[in-house]
């Protein structure tokens, strides 16, 4: 006859263990602290995570402006490689570079991890990488969530999701507007390929290539490797232009240069009646440096111009529009703040599209 007493089975026994849990949060605690602005309320520990608006009393009309994003199929590669401490930056970038367009400056941000097995070093490493990109865009990293889902993901999987909130007086928003024909498109350079059609890279850089052969410099690179250059983190460019923008700089509109590349993103920033002409450019490519490894991953997929440009951001993270007579002085103001920029194009009469010349 069986015994009518269950069997003892704890949360560890089922593949969840709080220790190590706690052990994360533990490790995690300074990269947090580092990124605490003044208006944050209380740290880690709360079930809520409290900010101040405050400082925001002196704004006409203070507009709260949130976005929520991830990495996509680039941790496929961080995972294969072993190598996490950049996905965070990423994380923030996709998130915080969404707003900024806007004008508002991201205020704080909350990460969610999911993961198949929790090891505290390498949630360390991945908060590490998110508070980097907090500090740099200048948000508070405020609070977030790390859940261990043993027997749904592989105990080597884990995913990530971003969420930031910012602020902007809402006299002094940009957008498409105040764009106009005639204006200048200004693009910044991308430190690569950030986090936008990794499923096409795994697929024709990666897959099939040991790890020997992924850390192995190549000559089409520079010197450089096939892993090195596909976790190249995003630039984060939120931090700098707002300082840009508090100091006057009469930006009209931006846009960022993320999934469906230039195609599909610049157009975004125009309003009805005006196209984006973007100096594309013949045989010998556009008129600004376009990074090794896109031009390695664009040959290895054979991919037409056209597909390109709505595939990856082709050397550009960033546009920003504005008047021709401030093209000089806005490029000043964004040099000042280690922003390189060129003139990539100009808006003429369409219908709210991107096309090339």
């Amino acid at each position: 006859m069986e015994s009518s007493q269950a069997k003892h089975v704890t949360y560890a026994d089922a593949g969840v263990d709080v220790d190590e849990g706690a052990r994360a949060v533990d490790a995690i605690r300074d990269a947090v602290r580092a990124t605490s602005r003044p208006e944050v309320i209380g740290g880690l520990g709360g079930f809520g995570s409290c900010f101040s608006m405050k400082s925001f009393k002196g704004m006409e009309d203070p507009v709260l402006v949130s976005g929520t994003d991830g990495v996509g199929t680039k941790l496929a590669v961080a995972q294969l490689l072993g190598r996490h401490d950049t996905v965070g930056q990423d994380l923030v970038a996709m998130c915080v570079d969404d707003v900024v367009p806007i004008g508002a400056e991201p205020l704080f941000f909350l990460d969610y991890i999911a993961i198949g097995k929790l090891r505290a070093e390498q949630v360390e490493e991945i908060v590490r990488g998110i508070a980097e990109g907090c500090r740099l865009s200048g948000c508070a990293l405020v609070g977030g969530e790390m859940a261990e889902h043993p027997g749904v993901m592989d105990p080597d999987d884990y995913d990530l999701a971003g969420f930031v909130v910012g602020v902007v007086d809402r006299p002094k928003m940009i957008g498409p507007d105040k764009v106009r024909v005639g204006d200048a498109i200004l693009g910044l350079p991308s430190s690569g390929i950030h986090s936008n059609g990794y499923s096409l890279v795994r697929k024709v850089a990666i897959e099939g290539r040991t790890l020997d052969e992924l850390n192995a410099p190549l000559d089409e690179l520079g010197g450089e490797s096939l892993a090195d250059a596909v976790l190249r983190p995003t630039t984060i460019y939120a931090g700098k232009l707002m300082r840009v923008l508090r100091d006057g700089a009469p930006i009209h509109a931006m846009a960022h240069i993320t999934g469906g590349g230039i195609t599909e993103n610049l157009n975004r920033a125009l309003p009805t009646g005006v196209d984006a002409a973007v100096d594309r450019g013949g045989e010998d490519g556009p008129a600004w440096d376009v990074p090794p490894i896109i031009d390695y991953c664009v040959r290895a997929a054979g991919l037409t111009p056209d597909e390109a440009y709505r595939t990856f951001n082709m050397g550009v993270g960033m546009s920003l529009i504005v008047a021709p007579a401030d093209v000089d002085r806005i490029r000043d103001m964004l040099a000042l703040e280690g922003l390189d920029s060129f003139v990539m194009g100009s808006c003429v009469p369409g219908a709210g599209k991107v096309i090339y010349r």
